[in-house]
């Protein structure tokens, strides 16, 4: 299996991350398209949406639980339809880029705010993204065919 998009991923995410910390301070705003769409950095103590709030251990325990879940049922299966392989690949990719913030800083830094909806950043992207991937997978692709 290719981990060149997942390693990918993790890359972006976290420079872009880094760049985000290292030129604004905490709640900082700087509006790209005024009212739309603004560069605004967060700290996330919780999961999507803020939930569960300072609950740190809870997701590195989750997330590498789920990681090595994921790894392992595509390490063990003979042929993964490329569809269901590149969902869970960017699942991967997103899971891992906040499973490190939450070890190395305590929390998820995101930026992405669109104003009618919470900040989020690359990894968050790559996970809604691989959802929505494995969702038609199960959903269309591998529907089971009516007799």
């Amino acid at each position: 299996m290719s981990y060149i998009l997942i390693v990918l991923i993790i890359a972006l995410d976290q420079v872009s991350k880094y760049y985000v910390q290292a030129n604004l301070l905490e709640n900082e705003s700087i509006p790209v398209i005024q009212n739309i769409f603004h560069i605004t950095y967060v700290h996330n103590y919780g999961a999507a949406f803020g939930i569960l709030r300072n609950h740190k251990i809870f997701f590195i325990v989750i997330t590498t639980a789920v990681v090595i879940g994921i790894f392992l049922f595509l390490k063990t299966q003979s042929k993964v339809h490329a569809t269901m392989k590149y969902s869970l690949m960017l699942i991967i990719a997103g899971a891992v880029g906040n499973l490190m913030d939450r070890i190395q800083v305590g929390y998820v830094r995101d930026f992405f705010d669109f104003r009618i909806w919470p900040v989020f950043n690359i990894a968050d992207m790559a996970i809604v993204c691989g959802a929505i991937l494995l969702s038609y997978y199960l959903l269309i692709i591998d529907r089971p065919q009516k007799s």
